[in-house]
């Protein structure tokens, strides 16, 4: 099982582009296909890993491993989504001096952008379905933006309140029923 993790997360390394959220939908699709999570599971270790510092798709990786088969299956897929990755920057800070100035390496790069927003907006797209957001609580996400963007509020003063009224909210939900 172990071994599978480890290819698995590789080749989600190896052809992720555009990094961070752009992961999700290869990690979802590998995962649920193989039956590892279900769709429910994955978007509920989803926030928690958005949350962990460090790097996302490392992260997310890991905690499905976790999930899977304990300590040592999250540290195999995290170094499954990073082996590739560092191999491959490795390379071309090798030669990437070699090719800088060629027009059709500058055009490839270019052409790679679109596809990397789309991946980053397909997972947030599905993660509004999957979590059944309505016009209530699409206005939490929209408030925190606010607050960050209008009030110079930290990411982390965000976090630490969306997790208070999460808990406080699911603590008074459990109290009424």
């Amino acid at each position: 099982m172990l071994l599978k993790f480890f290819f698995t997360f590789t080749k989600i390394g190896l052809f992720t582009i555009g990094g961070g959220y752009a992961v999700i939908p290869l990690i979802e699709r590998e995962i649920i296909a193989k039956g590892w999570l279900t769709t429910d599971e994955f978007y509920e270790i989803l926030p928690i890993t958005e949350s962990l510092p460090g790097v996302f798709a490392t992260n997310l990786a890991a905690m499905v491993g976790y999930k899977m088969s304990g300590i040592k299956g999250g540290i195999v897929a995290a170094l499954g989504t990073v082996i590739a990755p560092f191999l491959i920057i490795v390379l071309i800070a090798v030669f990437f001096n070699r090719f800088a100035d060629n027009i059709w390496v500058a055009k490839a790069f270019k052409a790679i952008r679109p596809a990397a927003v789309a991946l980053i907006v397909a997972p947030c797209y599905a993660a509004f379905k999957a979590n059944k957001l309505n016009r209530f609580t699409i206005g939490i996400p929209l408030a925190a933006l606010l607050l960050m963007w209008q009030f110079g509020f930290s990411p982390i003063w965000v976090i630490i309140l969306g997790a208070t009224g999460g808990i406080t909210y699911n603590i008074i939900k459990a109290r009424t029923y």
